[in-house]
This record gives C-alpha cells, structure tokens and sequence, in this order.
C-alpha cells in the first residue's frame, strides 16, 4: 500500500484522494495498484454507492510517474498501469470527479470513465501520449473521438495540445468550472447527492450510457499497443531525453 492515495468514507461516498502533490500527483505502480483496489472494493462493498476522485494540491496529476516509463523503457520494471484501467472501465457505479488543476495523460483519459466531473477553472487537461513515442490509453483513442471529434481529440494525442478548462466545459466533457475553493465541495455535494438515488437505477442507467465490451476491446487493443512502443527505440529516446533534460531527437530512429 502507499501513503500516496488517501481513502476517505462520506457516508455512502467512498473518495479516493491522490496525495503526491510535491510531484503534482505523478502515478506510480504502487498508487495505481492502491486506487485500483479501492475501486473494485467499492463495486463489492453494498455501503458505497458513489466514488469520488480528488487530489491535494494544485493538480489532478502529472499522469504516469515517467521514471517507471523509463524503467521499462530501458528494460527493468513494468509500469501497473491497466489495473487501475481495467478497474475503471469495469466499475458498475457512478464515479464523480473533482479536478483541481493539471490532468495529464491518464489524469484526463480517467475522466471519459467518470460520470460527473467538475474542474477548477485553472484545470488544463492533455494527452501528449504521442509526444512519448507512445499510444493513447484507456480507451480514449475510442471515447474521446467520439466525444469531442476526431481532428481535436488527435490533435490533443499527437501535438499535446491542451484543453482549458473553459473548453473542457464547451465540449462536453465536464459539468461544471467552479473557483478551486469551492470545487472539492460541489463534487461532495454531487457525489452525496447521487448516493440518494435509487442505486439499481443508477447502475443500469450507466450500464445503457457505455457499451462495455467494446471499451474493454479497445483498451486491450491500446495496451497491446502501448506495451510494444515502450521497448521501441522512439520510446528510449523519449525518456532518455527526459532523464537528460534535453529535447528528443526522432528524426533518425525508424518508426
């Protein structure tokens, strides 16, 4: 377990906090791994009926820890990315966000799989998966096309184009853009307010909303995908430009 993921009981909201905010809540497996646990304990639990994602400090999160892309990418480790995911895309009840600031990578394609999300309006969310040798996750490549068209969502994955959270708000993918004071309230507020109703409904309204199966394809697709260009030379030089402090350089290496 880590002390990097807080868990918190509201009454029937069950909030998943992360708590890393001195490295803007960059992801490690061991945080994935503690969030993933708690989401499936939540689908098993018949107290909880809401959850909540939040963060300390002034971001959602910097996306995955990229020293555990870098592991793999050079050959060591491998990133527990899909647990947290998988437990994601299969989670049955409502799921409610609260963005306090940057979401980046997975920080923004999670939000697809939640069902209520409000930003603070300094929130900027992006998906540079490209810009690290890499493929969108998550199934994003499927939902967020699919939400905000195709040419914004590519441009989002491979120039890392950024969304404000004004614009989050205009294209649908957000509920509200409160002052980061009182947005952890306004989501308490939704979360409660959603553990009121009846759950059954609830459930089987979501379960219309999202058709299952073929998220879950997709995000088998991504990961086969998003596996194999960890160990590519484009991706080795992605995080060794990182380690290094330099811009990448992928004008010579093949594809």
């Amino acid at each position: 377990m880590t002390d990097h993921v807080k868990i918190r009981r509201d009454g029937a909201v069950l909030e998943i906090t992360f708590a890393r905010p001195e490295k803007k809540n960059a992801l490690s497996n061991a945080m994935y791994l503690a969030a993933a646990e708690a989401l499936n304990d939540a689908q098993s639990d018949a107290s909880a009926r809401v959850v909540l994602f939040s963060a300390e400090g002034d971001a959602f999160t910097a996306g995955n820890d990229l020293a555990d892309f870098a592991a793999v990418a050079s050959g060591r480790g491998e990133v527990l990315a899909h647990r947290f995911i998988d437990a994601l895309a299969r989670a049955e009840k409502p799921i409610v966000a609260a963005v306090p600031g940057l979401a980046v990578g997975v920080g923004t394609t999670m939000l697809l799989h939640c069902d209520l999300v409000y930003l603070a309006d300094t929130a900027k969310l992006t998906t540079p998966f490209v810009n690290l040798a890499l493929v969108p996750e998550a199934a994003s490549s499927l939902l967020l096309p699919a939400r905000i068209g195709h040419v914004r969502a590519f441009a989002m994955f491979a120039l890392g184009e950024a969304l404000s959270a004004a614009e989050t708000l205009a294209l649908g993918l957000a509920n509200k853009v409160l002052p980061r004071e009182a947005l952890l309230d306004a989501a308490r507020e939704a979360a409660r307010a959603l553990a009121s109703r009846p759950l059954g409904a609830l459930v089987a309204t979501k379960k219309l909303m999202r058709e299952g199966e073929r998220i879950l394809g997709q995000i088998a697709r991504e990961s086969a995908i998003f596996g194999e260009r960890l160990q590519t030379p484009e991706a080795r030089e992605a995080f060794t430009a990182f380690v290094e402090r330099r811009p990448p350089d992928f004008t010579k290496l093949a594809p």
